[in-house]
């Protein structure tokens, strides 16, 4: 993250968006739920017991921050957790823990 005194900018807006992303919980649960498994919008407002418009609204979200992606499945779309991009937050933010642990 830090080279020669200087913040890599990409990353730490990358981290800064995460940070906004998953600042809302019910993202959170959704990432939660998407574990290893792909579901609706249906199952994921069934299991949250939020509506589907509001699951829908969480998604575009996290499909507009690259974390989850959707596949059609016949006449559902299922969404599921994009793993590079997970890969790479957590390389992100393990750097800059890690900076911040050496201060």
């Amino acid at each position: 993250m830090q080279m020669s005194g200087k913040i890599d900018p990409q990353k730490t807006k990358n981290i800064a968006r995460l940070a906004n992303v998953l600042s809302v919980e019910t993202r959170v649960k959704i990432v939660a739920l998407l574990r290893g498994r792909r579901l609706c919008v249906n199952a994921i407002a069934s299991q949250l017991e939020i509506s589907s418009g509001a699951v829908s609204q969480h998604l575009r979200i996290m499909r507009d921050a690259d974390l989850v992606v959707a596949e059609r499945c016949g006449y559902y779309v299922h969404y599921k957790l994009n793993r590079k991009t997970i890969e790479t937050w957590h390389n992100y933010l393990r750097e800059l823990l890690a900076e911040a642990s050496e201060i």
